[in-house]
This record gives structure tokens, sequence and C-alpha cells, in this order.
């Protein structure tokens, strides 16, 4: 079973039998989800979102300027000097964050292993709650699986500084939602941006529609996914000729 997703967990728990063998279509959306994260990054970031909701009521919202302008927000409305976190250091994060990079920031991966990747340092799960405590930016690339679900719940989230934002373009399943509501309402998170969510489409009744500082996107990422007849037709051949396979997933 070939899926052409970035993640295989639809195919997971779609109950094939051990027999089969499942890949997925990772790095098949590299490029399309690091332009959409690096959109969504600076979209919070630069308060896109409330300059489109001031254009809406047809308010110049020169309140903007002043926030920036206050020494105290000095490190809050850019990316230079901004400490960031990338939560599942893959194919995508080693896309994306060179470019974070080049905007200036300071990025730092998180992965099940500790050490180094095309030059970031990457730290493992026992280093994640110090990392979290100084990150001003957390990205989760994290996929769903029973290990990651809710992964990112109350607890992490309160270490985040209150100046903090997230943004997430993994897996929906991997935020406790409540814990992330509550955490917008009561301010001790900054702002979020999210292309997924747990529950997809997105309920009308949701209230994630609603919550303050919130940019919200229908899981358009990935897209089109690029390179896929080719990769398609060397995962043929390879299983035809008993060579082997891509991106298999761990069952």
């Amino acid at each position: 079973m070939q899926t052409l997703s970035a993640g295989p967990d639809v195919a997971l728990r779609a109950g094939f039998g051990p027999d089969v063998v499942i890949s997925s279509g990772q790095s098949l959306h590299d490029d399309t989800v690091t332009e959409h994260t690096l959109a969504l990054v600076l979209a919070t970031v630069r308060r896109i979102d409330v300059s489109l909701a001031a254009q809406r009521e047809h308010h110049w919202a020169k309140e903007i300027a002043f926030a920036q302008a206050d020494p105290v927000t000095g490190r809050e409305y850019t990316l230079d000097g901004a400490r960031v976190t990338i939560w599942g250091f893959g194919s995508i994060a080693l896309r994306l964050a060179p470019l974070l990079t080049a905007l200036g920031a300071r990025v730092t991966g998180v992965a099940s292993r500790a050490g180094e990747r095309s030059g970031y340092p990457v730290v493992g799960p026992d280093g994640l709650d110090a990392l979290l405590a100084e990150t001003d930016l957390l990205i989760s690339l994290l996929p769903a699986i029973p290990a990651t679900r809710h992964i990112l719940d109350a607890r992490l989230l309160g270490l985040l500084p209150p100046t903090a934002r997230f943004v997430n373009v993994g897996r929906g399943a991997t935020v406790d939602e409540d814990a992330l509501a509550d955490a917008l309402r009561s301010g001790r998170l900054a702002g979020a941006a999210l292309d997924v969510m747990e529950t997809e489409p997105l309920p009308e009744d949701s209230p994630l529609w609603d919550l303050p500082n919130l940019i919200l996107t229908p899981h358009v990422a990935g897209g089109r996914p690029r390179g896929a007849a080719r990769f398609l037709a060397d995962q043929l051949t390879a299983w035809r000729t008993g060579a082997e396979l891509r991106n298999v997933a761990t069952r």
C-alpha cells in the first residue's frame, strides 16, 4: 500500500493485515509544506490576521504599529533573533530551517534522538522541557501515531513563555486542543496558526473558529504531491525487483 501523503497514519488505521507493507509519500510535499509553514509563521509573527480583521471593518489599525514600536515588544514582531523550535526534525524541517535562519532565527530541532542534523542542534525528549522554556516560536511537524496523541498538552504549553507562538502543520491529533484554547483565551500563549485539526473538516460549532490570536487554514499545506509520478514508478520497480522500498512505515 503506497500513500501519497507525507504521513501514513490514515493507511495504518485502515485495517490492513500485518503482511501488507505500507509506504508513505514522505518528501513529496516538502516544498509546499515548507512554503505554507513559512507563510503561517510570518502571518502570526507579523499579526497579519489582525490587519485582515481590521480591513474587513474598514479600520486603519495603527495600534499594530504602536505595539511594534514599544520597546517591551522588541522580540515579538520579528524572526530576527527569535528562538525557533521545530518539533519533528525530518525532511520538511531540513527545508524550512535554512529559510528561518536566513531571516535571522536561531533554530533548534526536537527528534527522537539528540545530535546534529545539517548543522542544526537537535535535542531528544529529555531536553524538550528546558528548550520550550526558551522558545519564541514552536513549530510542530509531528506525525499522528499513538505516542504523539495530544503530546502537546497543558503542561508543555505552560512551559512556553507567554510571548511565544505555536504553528502546527503536522497532524491535529498531536495537540490537546482544549489546552490550546485555554492558553490562547487566558493569554498564556500569544498566538497560534493551525493548518491541521483533530477533527477535519472543522465542525461549524468548534470553538477554534473564534479563538483570539488564532489563524486557521483548511489542511492545505501539502497541496499537490510533487514528483509523484517518478516516485511511484521507482517504488513499483523496486517492489517488482525485490529492491528496498522507500518510506516504509513501522507497524
